[in-house]
């Protein structure tokens, strides 16, 4: 039994949910968003909660109606509040800016690195050192900030490149005379 699958998800205040046949769809003051569900699980509209349940009882299903469940639980928390994710440069002179929509990145390299916003992000840089990336697509904004951190992710001696804001890199020890 999947202990996440069987919660069912309630429809915060401020937004609309319906469900048709496997469809999702979420509109709220973020704006809207939608879920197709595998069709090996069965999703229901019930007292103003979304219910996802298993169609049988094969591995398959099993697997699929936890992720379902909180598929949705994403798109309503997405459409209400919106995600966030914060990244942080470390390194003599390394840093970031806006370029009108567009994220310039100066990481060492012989030329600053551009990278086009995609449609739905928003990319904001409060500090020269600080860049958050936010959204309504949980898996959206995930993406953006992996791949601005893909440039040049964090090394382990120094710690120079841009990281996650609270992730933590191992550490190794230089060379010894």
């Amino acid at each position: 039994m999947s202990r996440i699958g069987k919660k069912p998800v309630q429809v915060p205040a401020g937004v609309t949910a319906s469900v048709d046949g496997q469809k999702v769809t979420a509109k709220g003051p973020k704006g809207e968003l939608f879920f197709v569900a595998n069709d090996e699980v069965s999703v229901k509209l019930e007292n103003n909660a979304v219910v996802v349940q298993p169609l049988n009882e094969s591995k398959d299903a099993r697997a699929k109606w936890g992720m379902s469940r909180t598929m949705v639980e994403n798109i309503f928390k997405g459409v209400k509040d919106g995600y966030e994710r914060k990244l942080e440069i470390n390194g003599v002179g390394y840093r970031a800016s806006m370029q009108g929509k567009n994220l310039q990145l100066a990481l060492g390299f012989s030329h600053d690195v551009v990278y086009q916003t995609p449609e739905g992000i928003t990319i904001a840089v409060p500090k020269p050192t600080e860049i958050v990336v936010s959204g309504i697509n949980k898996q959206q904004v995930g993406q953006v900030a992996a791949e601005i951190r893909e440039y040049r992710g964090p090394e382990p001696y120094k710690g120079k490149g841009v990281k996650y804001a609270g992730e933590r890199i191992v550490r190794k020890e230089g060379k010894k005379k």
